[in-house]
């Protein structure tokens, strides 16, 4: 569910890179990506190093 939720997240934030006027906006979507991005890979490879409770 996280990962599809992300990656629902990402797509809105491609969407808005694509109409972005600004270099600013631009700066801004396209970091919000690549910080999702990294989200879903750590959600998609798990946890390393995390201590299950």
């Amino acid at each position: 569910m996280p990962i599809r939720g992300s990656e629902k997240v990402t797509a809105h934030y491609r969407l808005l890179l694509a109409n972005a006027k600004t270099e600013k906006e631009r700066a801004l979507y396209l970091s919000r990506i690549e910080r999702e991005q990294r989200l879903l890979d750590q959600l998609q490879n798990g946890f390393p190093g995390r201590i299950a409770a």
